[in-house]
């Protein structure tokens, strides 16, 4: 898209903790370039009706040149109208008490509703970001409901774990986390995600390193890396007594940023996308795999060693989203 048309941006749960930070990295330029023009629509529920003016008053006054218009609105067939990305980012929340099915039911009947007001009204080459938890099965449900959209066009946010999974690694190899490239996210975004060390490098003065030739501490590698990387976001909560809003939203940006521009040569990065027989998961599910980005397309790439243990962990997490998928369909039907 040409950089003087003004893109159509929704944004929904917009009135929550990471939709105000994700909507300043938005409005700023950092997820679409430095002189793209936004329509920015903000949709949430009619009880938060009240807090999202409060969030269209701030943005008014950051006095943001990229903002052409505002749209606050609680109507799916006003926000997705003419979208040109949408970013789902409002779920329902498991509650104390709510059993996994009950919170598969209330996001299911979320998301059929947007998969199929994005079918309806969105701009047919939209992209679609989901965040809301289970991300995985949100995007499939979103997915399926909108039949008139390319599969490939929608996605789920995994790049939050992939830039954890880079910050832990910078961290134990005391490195510049900017140095770190071509850790992978295999599978879930849940405890069952698989962070992968494996294929990627760190940047050195003498050159490029594996990661396991720079920590050599392989059962860190297989062991306490992987489970901080799957645990984050609950040992925030456990910290802060609050989700993870800063960091989801620096994720959200990183990765649709990608998604418009792409990625350097030989750099990739993890998305939750449309299976495609790659590595042995089948279709029907959104798995999370490394990408390279070129034109706005992904590619899943191809030929990455898969050891026994690697096999295990990505089986296991695919075997979960099967089980989510198997119980969340049955509520769209």
């Amino acid at each position: 898209m040409s950089n003087s048309e003004i893109v159509n941006v929704v944004i929904t749960g917009a009135a929550g903790q990471i939709a105000y930070s994700l909507i300043f990295n938005v409005i700023k330029g950092d997820m679409f370039g430095n002189d793209q023009k936004i329509k920015l629509v903000l949709l949430d529920i009619p009880a938060m009706i009240d807090g999202l003016r409060g969030v269209v008053m701030e943005i008014e006054d950051c006095a943001y040149p990229l903002v052409s218009s505002i749209v606050c609105t609680t109507d799916v067939k006003e926000a997705f109208t003419d979208a040109h990305y949408a970013i789902l980012v409002g779920a329902m929340p498991r509650r104390d008490g709510m059993e996994r099915s009950d919170l598969l039911k209330a996001n299911a009947a979320i998301f059929k509703v947007q998969g199929k007001a994005i079918n309806d009204y969105a701009n047919k080459n939209v992209k679609v970001l989901v965040v809301g938890n289970p991300a995985n099965t949100n995007a499939l449900i979103a997915s399926t409901c909108a039949p008139n959209i390319p599969k490939e066009n929608f996605s789920c946010l995994t790049r939050l774990d992939h830039n954890r999974a880079k910050a832990q690694i910078a961290l134990k190899a005391n490195v510049n986390v900017k140095d770190v490239h071509n850790v992978i996210i295999w599978g879930n975004h849940s405890s069952t995600q698989y962070p992968d060390s494996r294929c990627g490098y760190i940047n050195l003065p003498t050159g490029k390193t594996p990661i396991s030739n720079v920590i050599k501490n392989d059962q860190w590698l297989q062991g306490e890396f992987i489970t901080t990387v799957q645990k984050r976001g609950a040992a925030i909560i456990s910290a802060r007594k609050l989700s993870s809003a800063a960091s989801a939203a620096k994720a959200i940006t990183d990765h649709m940023h990608d998604w418009v521009f792409g990625t350097p040569e030989g750099e990739y990065v993890s998305m939750g996308v449309p299976s495609d027989g790659s590595y042995g998961i089948p279709e029907g599910i959104i798995f999370s795999f490394p990408v390279t980005i070129k034109n706005g397309k992904y590619t899943i790439v191809q030929g990455l060693p898969i050891d026994p243990f690697s096999r295990a962990l990505i089986d296991s997490t695919h075997s979960e989203l099967i089980q989510e998928k198997t119980s969340a369909f049955q509520f769209i039907e």
